[in-house]
């Protein structure tokens, strides 16, 4: 469900919980920065963390991000509300694989930031919620704002707080 999901919107991931599944799972289609692999129908990295937990986070990024959870249509347009959102650079997750093996992994820079995004959701927050401001944007506006303002790398080492 989450591959088909992915497969037909233009998301760089998913948590279940956004199409009314009640699992902690995360599942990321794109981990790049590049956009344009979510119009990919192909492109796929399937990487699948269950029951997830954040143990450390370190370091400061700032994106405009943007949530399948969060438009709603305009004149037969999609509008999504979007956010300026600051996340860690580097965090130390555990989860389990899809074989039931726990694991602890390290994921850094743009994926922390998706990662972080589709965690939140598990518990029930929002990118709006953690916004430093929030814009009404269609996918063409998100993709020519983040153009101009590209992901940023605001320290690699600060404590994230």
């Amino acid at each position: 469900i989450l591959e088909n999901y992915c497969k037909n919107n233009i998301v760089f991931a998913l948590s279940p919980v956004q199409i009314g599944i009640p699992k902690r799972i995360i599942y990321i289609k794109n981990s790049t920065q590049n956009m344009a692999t979510n119009y990919n129908k192909e492109y796929d990295e399937s990487i699948i963390y269950i029951n997830p937990t954040i143990i450390s986070a370190k370091g400061k990024t700032r994106f405009l991000e943007g949530c399948d959870s969060c438009k709603y249509l305009e004149k037969d347009k999609a509008i999504y509300y979007t956010g300026i959102v600051d996340r860690p650079y580097l965090i130390e997750i555990e989860y389990y694989d899809i074989w039931k093996n726990k694991q602890r992994k390290i994921i850094k820079g743009f994926e922390a930031t998706i990662f972080s995004h589709e965690y939140d959701h598990l518990n029930g927050i929002l990118h709006m919620d953690k916004s430093l401001k929030i814009y009404k944007m269609t996918l063409t506006e998100m993709q020519e704002y983040r153009t101009k303002n590209p992901y940023k790398i605001l320290s690699k080492s600060a404590p994230y707080n």
